[in-house]
């Protein structure tokens, strides 16, 4: 009898690309990582400066959905793994910055007003030189300041609802020892498992409705205070923590960021979302490597699919987003703050190095850090406006003179 064939195994054609889902893999964790280590910090700034659940739950919607849209645009119209990612540094100052002269809707006109601002750095060359012109020690030292004190959120929490925290920062300890990009993540997945026991134990039962995503529309107001102390802190803190260092990322894994566009992008997208209630938008900066290195494959001229693939993981969270601030409102007070503050330590950390690095000009950093740390505020104007403008003084009056020729 004849031997039946043996099957012919199907063989790849030498021009035709091999499939390599690392790209996406990257782009989702790339997404997976951004959101859920720093929506905390965005609830408890949105509600800070006056927003109540169902705006900040907008707020984030909003955020989210701007995200994905914009990283979706540049990544595939600049074949560059460029990622966007909300102000984490922004919404940290807003946590610190309490409600301005003129509530909520004053808030929401200082976030508009900073996204004009973004994008007028892609507009108008001078303005970007103005910017460079702050000194970058400065910048740092007043985001150290503003984070200190959502910094000690998780340890005060501690005296007040220890027993609801201290998994929570246990979790967080051993994943900064095995795996450091998921320690956020883990504590928030924990702090949700302890709300969901406290919830169930309580027998308290949440409104189903709470569950659906919603945009909720308010009209700006304009303020003197609010564009002063946060307006002008948010552009700042948001150009020198993120912006420029997200550029920084991708030039170090040999990408040019298209700047002009991604200012008009990000600038854009703030000011659509400033009225639902996102504070702003952003090149990525910690989480831009995810998408743009090793991770995301070997062919460097592919791994803008992972900032493509991002973008579309950011619009399916979007769908998450109300339910996240359904489940975080019902947990005890203090939950919300230390997960936001086990975020924040390791920016905390970078800022306060970056601050003092220079051994010759560390008076005028720590200047501007105890200022913005204490929350002092004068007519309404919150304390990081203060600490900048009080560190630019003390250096200009601590710098010393050039000599000249004949002088």
């Amino acid at each position: 009898m004849a031997k039946s064939p043996a099957p012919v195994k199907a063989q790849q054609s030498p021009g035709q690309p091999k499939l390599d889902s690392r790209p996406a893999v990257a782009g989702i964790v790339t997404a997976l990582v951004g959101f859920t280590s720093s929506f905390a910090v965005v609830l408890a700034g949105l509600q800070s400066v006056g927003a109540d659940p169902a705006q900040a739950a907008s707020g984030l919607l909003a955020l989210t959905l701007a995200v994905g849209l914009g990283v979706l645009f540049l990544s595939w119209r600049f074949k560059v793994p460029v990622t966007l990612a909300w102000s984490t540094p922004g919404a940290a100052l807003l946590a610190t910055s309490g409600t301005a002269d003129g509530g909520w809707p004053a808030a929401v006109g200082a976030f508009l007003a900073a996204g004009v601002l973004i994008a007028m750095t892609g507009l108008v060359p001078a303005l970007g030189r103005l910017m460079a012109g702050i000194p970058v020690t400065l910048a740092q030292a007043m985001l150290a300041g503003v984070l200190l004190q959502l910094c000690l959120a998780p340890f005060k929490a501690l005296g007040s609802v220890p027993l609801f925290v201290a998994p929570v920062i246990i979790s967080w300890l051993l994943m900064m020892k095995f795996a450091p990009r998921w320690s956020v993540p883990a504590a928030l997945l924990v702090a949700l498992t302890v709300i969901g026991i406290s919830l169930a134990a309580g027998g308290t039962a949440l409104d189903g409705a709470g569950f659906l995503p919603a945009l909720a529309w308010t009209v700006p107001a304009f303020s003197l205070q609010a564009m002063a102390g946060i307006a002008l802190p948010l552009f700042v803190v948001t150009m020198a923590s993120q912006n420029v260092p997200g550029v920084a990322v991708l030039r170090s894994f040999g990408y040019e960021t298209p700047w002009r566009a991604s200012m008009l992008v990000t600038g854009a997208g703030t000011a659509l979302a400033a009225p639902l209630g996102g504070h702003a938008i952003n090149l990525a900066a910690l989480s831009a490597a995810l998408a743009a290195g090793e991770e995301a494959g070997p062919e460097r001229n592919r791994r803008w699919v992972a900032g493509f693939t991002s973008g579309l993981a950011y619009l399916v969270l979007a769908g998450f987003s109300a339910a996240l601030v359904t489940l975080v409102a019902a947990a005890p007070a203090g939950m919300l703050e230390a997960v936001a503050g086990l975020a924040l330590l390791g920016t905390l950390a970078g800022s306060v190095s970056a601050a003092l690095a220079d051994p010759e000009d560390r008076i005028a950093p720590a200047v501007t850090f105890l200022m913005a740390a204490s929350g002092l505020a004068f007519f309404g104007i919150g304390s990081a406006f203060w600490a900048l403008a009080a560190g630019l003084l003390v250096r200009a009056v601590l710098r010393p003179r050039d000599p000249r020729p004949g002088a």
